[in-house]
């Protein structure tokens, strides 16, 4: 894992955007894994504001979002289909017939999480994808007790996460408590993670990802197997890991370690 601990939410959202503003100025047909809720909308702003301005290009990307609520058709306010775009494909140059998000409204959605992998599969697999963590350490709808080489699925949400979503849902609204949710092996795939993390309401996920064990019981801990994560936080988020100094300090030597092989 890299660990970029930064000032606050706005620093998170602007290095994050400079990764994926990277990625599609080095691959134009870039498959981009994206995620919802509130961590990634400052991240987005920043991208539509660098895409409005010329600096990157989604004609020739595509995309694939992490999850969805089970019985949310896309047209309803609450689902992550309407949330991206809202928050982000109405207000980029990206062709939305390749712009995917799991089906809540699908006939037989064990199916259709079977098609949704075959899909990421047929395009070449994810190369870079968002994350962010809930409170008990659930990246996507993964939640604690996940297998961490689960495959796209339906999940039953926990009452925790289904009592964080609330504030999203009136009182006399249905709120869902299924999800399809792209697997945490299905995630391990993607060629690049880049997690973000703000507020100290996630510090101990934060830490347990980190430092605790690779463990069910935090799915986001899966991250350390994978080859090429990136775990972007604000000090609020990083005030409970252990040795904060520590991960500053090897930042600043991996950002002197590229900038001489970048001088190569």
């Amino acid at each position: 894992m890299q660990i970029v601990i930064l000032k606050d939410a706005q620093e998170v959202a602007r290095y994050g955007a400079d990764i994926f503003t990277t990625q599609l100025q080095r691959k134009a047909e870039s498959v981009l894994g994206l995620a919802t809720g509130s961590t990634p909308v400052a991240l987005y702003q920043e991208l539509i504001t660098r895409n409005k301005a010329g600096l990157i290009n989604f004609s020739e990307a595509s995309t694939f979002n992490l999850d969805e609520y089970l019985g949310l058709n896309g047209e309803h306010p609450q689902s992550y289909r309407y949330f991206m775009n809202e928050q982000l494909f109405n207000h980029i140059n990206i062709d939305k017939d390749r712009t995917h998000v799991p089906p809540g409204d699908a006939k037989n959605p064990v199916v259709a999480c079977q098609e949704y992998e075959a899909k990421i599969a047929a395009a070449g697999g994810v190369d870079i994808q968002l994350l962010g963590i809930g409170r008990n350490g659930h990246i996507g709808f993964n939640e604690p007790s996940s297998g961490l080489t689960s495959r796209t699925r339906v999940k039953t949400l926990t009452k925790a996460t289904i009592d964080d979503n609330a504030r999203f849902f009136t009182a006399d609204e249905y709120q869902p408590h299924l999800s399809i949710t792209m697997g945490i092996g299905t995630i391990l795939d993607a060629k690049k993670v880049v997690l973000l993390a703000t507020g100290k309401n996630k510090a101990e996920a934060v830490k347990a990802m980190v430092e605790g064990p690779l463990t069910a019981a935090c799915p986001a801990s899966a991250l350390q197997l994978h080859r090429d994560a990136v775990i972007v936080v604000d000090l609020d988020a990083a005030s409970a890991l252990n040795d904060l100094e520590f991960y500053q300090h090897i930042e600043a030597e991996n950002q002197k370690l590229q900038a001489y092989l970048a001088s190569l």
